[in-house]
C-alpha cells in the first residue's frame, strides 16, 4: 500500500526524546499522587471499575467491530488497535477538572490504568490484531517480543510513576510546588513535539491524512460515548461520568507513537493514526470539556430528578 511506503522523518534521537517526554509527563502526574488516591478507588470501586472496563475491554472490542465494518488498509487498522489498547492520556486530568468532573477519580484512573497498561497494552494489541486477518499478517511480518514491549512501557510509564510518588511522599513541599508547573510544561512540550513531527513530515501527512482523519474522529467519538453512556447506564453520578468519558476518550497516543517506531518500524498507516489521534483528541477533549464546564453537574442531577418525579 502506498501509505506504508511513506518515509517518516523520525530518527533514533527523536524517538529517545519522545520517550523522555512521555516519562517526564508521567513523572509530573505522579507528583500529584499519593497511596491514598489508590485506596480511595478501592473504597468506592464502581466508577473506576467501569472506567477500566471501558478503557481496556469495551474500547478495543468496539474498535474491532469498527475495523471489521469499514475495513481500512491493514496498517491503519493496526494503528487503531494499538491506540485503543493504550491507557488514558495525561491531558485527561486537566480536562476533567475543566469539565467540572471528578478530578481525583481521573487522577486515580490515570495512575492505575498506567500500571495496568504495562500488561494490557501489549496483550490487547496482539489479541485483537490476531483476530483480524489483515493485521495478523502484519504482526507476523515483525519480530515482536511481548517481554520487550512490557519493558519499554514500564520504563516509560511505570518507573516515572514510582519515582514521582516516592518524591511526593518524601518531599511533599517540592512536589506541591513543581507539580502544576511540570504538568503544564510537559503537555506543552508534548504538543510541540507532535507539531514538529507533523511539520517535518508535512507533505506525507497532508497527502495521506484524509485516509485516517475520519476514522480517528469516529473512534474518538465512540470512546467518549462508551465512557459516558456506560457509566450513565450503570447509574454513576454526573461528575464521575464526565471523568470516565474523558479518561476513555483521551488516549496516550504518544506512547502509541513510541511503540510504533520501536516495534513496527514506523509503519506509515500506524504512525499517521497515532499522530492524528495526538492532534484530534486535544481538540475534541477541549470542546467537550468547554461544553460541560458551562453545565454544573448539580443542575443536571436536579433536572433528572424532576423528570423522574
Amino acid at each position: 500500500m502506498g501509505i506504508d511506503t511513506i518515509q517518516i522523518n523520525f530518527n533514533e534521537t527523536a524517538l529517545l526524546i519522545m520517550n523522555i517526554v512521555i516519562g517526564f509527563i508521567m513523572f509530573g502526574v505522579a507528583l500529584d499522587l499519593q497511596v491514598s488516591d489508590f485506596k480511595r478507588s478501592l473504597k468506592t470501586p464502581k466508577p473506576a471499575l467501569i472506567g477500566f472496563a471501558c478503557q481496556f475491554l469495551l474500547l478495543p472490542a468496539i474498535t474491532f467491530v469498527l475495523v471489521s465494518i469499514i475495513q481500512p488498509i491493514p496498517s491503519i487498522a493496526l494503528g487503531l488497535f494499538l491506540v485503543a489498547a493504550c491507557p488514558g492520556g495525561n491531558l485527561s486530568n486537566f480536562l476533567t477538572h475543566y469539565a467540572k468532573g471528578n478530578t481525583p477519580l481521573s487522577i486515580s484512573m490515570s495512575a492505575i490504568s498506567t500500571v495496568l497498561a504495562i500488561v494490557m497494552t501489549p496483550l490487547n494489541t496482539m489479541f485483537w490484531a490476531s483476530l483480524y486477518g489483515p493485521t495478523k499478517e502484519i504482526m507476523t511480518s515483525f519480530s515482536i517480543s511481548v517481554v520487550d514491549m512490557f519493558t519499554t512501557i514500564f520504563f516509560m510509564l511505570g518507573l516515572p510513576l514510582i519515582i514521582g510518588m516516592y518524591i511526593r511522599k518524601k518531599f511533599p513541599k517540592f512536589a506541591a510546588r513543581f507539580n502544576q508547573i511540570m504538568m503544564k510544561l510537559s503537555i506543552v512540550i508534548f504538543v510541540l513535539f507532535v507539531v514538529i513531527m507533523v511539520a517535518n513530515n508535512f507533505d506525507a501527512f497532508i497527502n495521506n491524512v484524509g485516509a485516517v482523519v475520519w476514522v480517528v474522529i469516529l473512534q474518538n467519538l465512540l470512546a467518549i460515548c462508551i465512557g459516558y453512556f456506560s457509566s450513565r447506564a450503570l447509574k454513576v453520578n454526573e461528575r464521575d461520568r464526565r471523568a470516565i468519558a474523558i479518561e476513555v476518550g483521551i488516549q496516550n497516543s504518544g506512547l502509541g507513537l513510541v511503540l510504533i517506531f520501536t516495534f513496527f518500524g514506523g509503519l506509515g498507516g500506524m504512525a499517521l493514526v497515532a499522530a492524528m489521534w495526538g492532534i484530534w483528541h486535544i481538540i475534541s477533549g477541549l470542546a467537550i470539556a468547554t461544553f460541560w464546564s458551562r453545565r454544573a453537574p448539580e443542575a443536571i442531577v436536579t433536572v433528572q430528578q424532576e423528570v423522574q418525579a
